[in-house]
């Protein structure tokens, strides 16, 4: 055993026993934050806007606060970028995430000397958890390689601004940097092929333990990897690979191919990170679901996922929250962002301690007809039928077809098989039978004839891959939307595949 695989051990352990201790804290330890946010957030712009000098209590709070998502604050950020203190948080944020929104365009994230604790500190707490969890300390004497976007900053209003991955890789620590890939130089690149195709050179013989990265972009690494390897599997090119770190998309869709493209199963660490704050992460190998950062910054807030467009919809604080029930993700942060809508849906499967399953996008869904299926459902449908008939799905997204030259409406499922149904027709049924299990009304609008069941479209092979690149969003953390409630999407897609 090498020297930091030894250190890791009783640090791992130390910090471990303090996210056991936090867990049995966590109402108390929100109820405080909630205190020292808006204590801290009087003294700003917002603050005074809000009345936070006469908040008392969590209703006050929930009654001076809106909900809004990023277009509801795009004046604030105009202000900062001005040049202006005290806008939204203590000072001036000391970066800007940009990231890329559906309506918003270019969004730029507040990340504050405060907030930026959480998402170094979540990402290490991961690992560690791991380790104490596994007994698995040698992957740190490996070589580590995280599919990031480019660790090149810009200045927007005097502000350092990038992709979040990239501002999080200048926080490397240095007894990690000796262990890191790609280098600095190729990690610059900004085409996402020809800076895989140097990944793939740099990586290529050397000894990789850990991988992390959005699943789809590991996986077209590893196919990278073994068409250099002439077939080679993975577990040949990395024979000391122990860990795949993901995050951003449900990880079940890719999960087969994934580990047929390795050889073998190894362990995998789920995260929640997101750029307004690291929300949750994967702190044990035995019980489903995400651990809740509830002593990280962020105070959260739920909204039940039917509600979130509504004009008053009920607010819950952690407290108050069930199992079983989606939620609408709300947050309220050190970085100065207040009753924030960041679109993501959750739904606890646990309350002691509180941990979540990531379930869709508030504004991913399809509800055409009154149906509301989520993504969570579609996953489950997909994955249920690919599992009975030995299917291998590589991508894919689903849009309603409202306007049919004959017959009824139908969901219309656009999808990339990496090993296809010996019976197409069976198996669009056996997807449809499921989803009709999962969401009562998608099953009362079949049975009422105002829908057919759904109609599956193969593409073929890098369909959607191709497409990603049309679009500039190649790799990084760029993601594929799986449901979509109209055809903007669908529509897209087929004018590329005519194209």
């Amino acid at each position: 055993m090498k020297i930091k695989s030894i250190l890791a051990k009783p640090y791992a352990s130390i910090i471990h026993r303090k996210i056991r201790k936090g867990m049995l804290s966590a109402d108390a330890d929100q109820e405080q934050l909630l205190q020292q946010l808006i204590k801290i957030g009087a003294k700003t712009q917002f603050g005074s806007q809000h009345h936070f000098k006469d908040i008392t209590d969590y209703h006050s709070f929930s009654q001076a606060v809106p909900i809004r998502d990023y277009e509801g604050y795009k004046g604030y950020i105009d202000d900062i970028k001005s040049g202006k203190d005290n806008v939204l948080w203590k000072g001036r944020p000391i970066y800007f995430a940009k990231t890329s929104g559906t309506t918003s365009g270019v969004k730029y994230i507040p990340i504050t000397k405060d907030s930026i604790p959480n998402h170094i500190n979540t990402a290490r707490n991961a690992l560690l958890c791991y380790m104490v969890e596994s007994g698995n300390t040698k992957f740190a004497d490996g070589r580590m390689i995280f599919l990031s976007g480019s660790p090149e900053l810009e200045r927007i209003g005097n502000i350092p601004t990038g992709r979040l991955s990239g501002i999080v890789n200048h926080f490397v620590p240095r007894y990690l940097r000796k262990n890191q890939l790609p280098s600095y130089e190729t990690n610059c690149i900004e085409d996402w092929e020809q800076k895989l195709g140097r990944i793939v050179a740099e990586t290529f013989g050397q000894d990789m333990s850990l991988i992390s990265g959005i699943p789809p972009w590991v996986q077209m690494y590893f196919d990278w990897l073994m068409d250099k390897a002439e077939g080679k599997k993975i577990k040949d090119i990395f024979p000391n690979l122990q860990v795949i770190v993901h995050g951003g998309v449900n990880f079940e869709p890719y999960k087969t191919k994934l580990f047929d493209s390795v050889g073998r199963k190894i362990d995998t660490i789920e995260t929640f990170p997101a750029s307004e704050g690291f929300f949750a992460f994967q702190d044990t190998l035995t019980e489903e679901g995400l651990l809740l950062n509830t002593n990280s910054g962020i105070f959260f807030e739920f909204i039940p996922a039917d509600e979130i467009f509504n004009e008053h919809p009920t607010r819950l604080r952690l407290t108050e929250v069930k199992t079983g029930v989606n939620y609408a993700l709300i947050i309220n942060s050190n970085a100065g962002l207040w009753g924030y809508n960041i679109g993501d849906t959750v739904r606890f499967v646990s309350t002691r301690p509180y941990r979540i399953v990531v379930t869709g996008r508030t504004k991913h869904f399809i509800s055409a007809f009154g149906e509301h299926v989520i993504a969570e459902e579609v996953d489950d449908a997909l994955l249920h039928a690919a599992h009975q008939q030995k299917v291998h799905i590589t991508e894919y997204t689903v849009a309603p077809k409202i306007n049919v030259t004959e017959g009824l409406p139908f969901h219309e499922w656009f999808i990339e098989f990496e090993k296809e149904p010996e019976d197409m027709a069976a198996f669009s049924k056996a997807v449809d039978n499921r989803l009709r299990e999962k969401n009562i009304y998608y099953n009362d609008l079949i049975t009422g004839n105002i829908l057919q069941p759904l109609v599956i479209r193969r593409m073929r092979k890098n369909s959607f891959v191709e497409y990603m690149k049309s679009l500039g969003k190649l790799g990084g953390q760029n993601k594929l939307p799986r449901l979509s409630n109209d055809r903007k999407i669908a529509m897209a897609i087929e004018a590329f595949i005519e194209k």
